[in-house]
């Protein structure tokens, strides 16, 4: 897959501008996350991750998130900069 720079237009990021290793900031903008018509979860507090050529992610503090409608699975993921999940 080629990727490519598309100029931003007024009011918006370019992927290829964000930094590499990532950049995490404290993002003032309420986060939800929707799932099945549920909040899962919704902070103020999130913390906004920017790395090279990837959409910014958003991570939420645990005490903003409910528990009750997760379930954790067997599933692992690595990463070089954040480490490994779960």
């Amino acid at each position: 897959m080629d990727r490519k720079r598309v100029e931003p237009g007024p009011g918006q990021e370019s992927v290829w501008d964000y930094p590499r290793p990532p950049r995490i900031e404290d993002t003032p903008r309420l986060i939800r996350v929707i799932f099945n018509h549920v909040c899962v979860a919704q902070s103020t507090h999130a913390k906004r991750v920017l790395e090279t050529s990837h959409p910014p992610v958003y991570f939420i503090p645990p005490e903003d998130v409910a528990v009750e409608y997760l379930s954790q699975t067997e599933r692992v993921s690595f990463c070089e900069w954040k480490g490994q999940a779960t």
